[in-house]
C-alpha cells in the first residue's frame, strides 16, 4: 500500500492539480492542512483525501513528522502543492518499490523555471519506518535519520529513480518575487549554521544564496568551509557546492572557475543533476571562443535533457557564432518549443530567422519575446529591445 502525504495551506489554486497527477498510483491520500483560510481543505476532500487540521508549528519538520502519524501505507510519497508526479515515472518507481532491500527512492524533481540547476534529487519516497522522520529547518529532509537508521540496519539501501518523477512550479521568478523565500531560506539557514558549523548542505545554501545577491567575499567563504567539511561520498553535497563556487569565479577568476565546473562534473551524479555545470561550463567556453568543446556539452546537455529549453538554447548561441546557422535556427525553434515563455529565446530566433532572410518570421519572434517581456514585469528590457528591433525591421504591418 502506498500513501501520498501532504502539509499545505491555502492552496486552493494548485491542490486538485497535485491530487489528480497521483490517481491511480497512490492508495490513500493524506491531505494535512495548517490553517488555510480558502477552500483547500474542501478541494481536498472532494478529490479523495482524507484531510486533518493542525495548527501551524513553526516549521515543516515537525508539520511532516505529524503527518507521517496518520499514513497507513507501507510505503510514503511526499509531495507539495506546487509539485506533479509525472505519469512517465509510475512504472520504474512501482519497479523500485517492489525490491525487498530498498529503503529510499530519491526522486528527480525538474524545477520549471529555475535559472540555475534545472533538477534537484528529493529523498521523498520511502518506507514507513518507525526510525525515518524530517529534520532540518526549511528545507526539512529524511536524510539524517536515514543515514542512522542505516548504520543500524545495514541490510537496507538507497536507490536512484533515473527518470524525472516530480515537476516543480515553485522556482519560476515571477512566483520567488512573490514570496520571500530567499529571506526565510537565509534565515533558516544561518540558525542551522549557529547549530552545525561547517555543515556542508546549509553552506551550500546560505552561500548560493550570498552569491546570487552579490556578497560574493562571504559567499565563496561559506562555500570553502562547507567542501572542507564535506564527506567525499557526500556527491551531491560537493556538486552543489563545486557548482556555486564556479558561479562565484566566473568573471574574476574564469580558470579556477573551469576547474570547478569540471571537477563538479567528475562526480558520480545522474546526468540530469550535473546540466547546470555543464550548461555553465559551455557558456564560459563561448565566451572564450572555444566553441568545439562548448557546442559538445551543450549537445550533450539537450541530448541528456531534451525537455530543458536552456541547452537548446546555448546550443542556437554557439552554432550561430560557429557560423551554422541552419543549426542555430533548429536549436532556437526547439528552444522555443520545450520553453515557449524564454524572451531571449524569441529574441535571437529572430536575429537569425532575419540573417536568413525571413523578414516575417524575424518581425513576428521579435514581437513575441517584446509582449513577453513586458508580461514579466521586464519593460525597460521591453522598450530597449522594441527599439532595437524596430532599426533592423519594421515591427507593425
Amino acid at each position: 500500500m502506498l500513501s501520498l502525504s501532504m502539509i499545505v495551506r491555502d492552496e486552493a489554486e494548485r491542490i486538485e492539480d497535485c491530487l489528480k497527477s497521483v490517481q491511480g498510483f497512490v492508495d490513500e491520500m493524506v491531505v494535512v492542512d495548517t490553517g488555510s483560510n480558502d477552500n483547500t481543505a474542501a478541494l481536498a476532500q472532494a478529490m479523495g483525501a482524507r484531510v486533518e487540521q493542525i495548527p501551524w508549528p513553526g516549521d515543516f519538520a515537525p508539520a511532516r513528522n505529524q503527518a507521517l502519524e496518520w499514513v497507513q501505507g507501507d510505503w510514503v510519497l511526499v509531495l507539495d502543492a506546487d509539485e506533479r508526479l509525472l505519469p512517465e515515472a509510475m512504472a520504474p518507481l512501482r519497479a523500485l518499490m517492489a525490491q525487498p532491500d530498498v529503503l529510499v527512492i530519491n526522486l528527480l524533481r525538474h524545477e520549471r523555471g529555475a535559472v540555475q540547476s534545472p533538477y534537484s534529487n528529493v529523498s521523498r519516497l520511502f518506507r514507513r519506518h518507525p526510525e525515518i522522520r524530517w529534520s532540518r529547518a526549511y528545507h526539512s529532509m529524511i536524510d539524517d535519520s536515514v543515514a542512522a537508521l542505516l548504520e543500524s540496519e545495514p541490510h537496507w539501501r538507497v536507490a536512484d529513480c533515473s527518470e524525472p518523477a516530480i515537476d516543480h512550479d515553485g522556482y519560476r521568478p515571477e512566483l520567488l518575487a512573490q514570496g520571500n523565500k530567499p529571506q526565510r531560506l537565509r534565515e533558516a539557514m544561518e540558525a542551522e549554521l549557529a547549530e552545525r558549523p561547517g555543515d556542508p548542505y546549509a553552506c551550500a545554501k546560505l552561500g548560493s544564496l550570498e552569491v546570487a545577491e552579490g556578497k560574493l567575499e562571504r559567499g565563496v567563504a561559506l562555500l570553502k568551509q562547507g567542501l572542507e567539511h564535506c564527506p567525499a561520498d557526500a556527491h551531491p553535497e560537493r556538486y552543489e557546492l563545486l557548482l556555486h563556487l564556479a558561479m562565484a569565479e566566473a568573471q574574476r577568476d574564469p580558470a579556477l572557475a573551469e576547474r570547478h565546473y569540471r571537477e563538479a562534473l567528475e562526480l558520480p551524479l545522474p546526468p540530469r543533476l550535473s546540466l547546470a555545470a555543464q550548461l555553465n561550463l559551455s557558456a564560459l567556453l563561448l565566451q572564450q571562443g572555444r566553441l568545439e568543446e562548448a557546442e559538445a556539452l551543450s549537445a550533450r546537455a539537450s541530448h541528456v535533457a531534451p525537455e530543458v529549453g536552456l541547452g537548446w538554447y546555448n546550443l542556437g548561441l554557439i552554432r550561430r557564432k560557429q557560423g551554422n546557422l541552419a543549426g542555430a535556427l533548429e536549436a532556437y525553434r526547439e528552444a522555443k518549443r520545450v520553453n515557449p515563455s524564454h524572451a531571449e529565446t524569441h529574441q535571437n530566433l529572430a536575429v537569425a530567422l532575419l540573417l536568413g532572410g525571413d523578414i516575417e518570421g524575424c518581425r513576428s519572434n521579435f514581437r513575441e519575446a517584446i509582449q513577453l517581456l513586458i508580461q514579466q514585469g521586464r519593460n525597460q528590457e521591453a522598450q530597449r529591445l522594441h527599439k532595437q528591433a524596430g532599426e533592423l525591421v519594421k515591427l507593425e504591418g
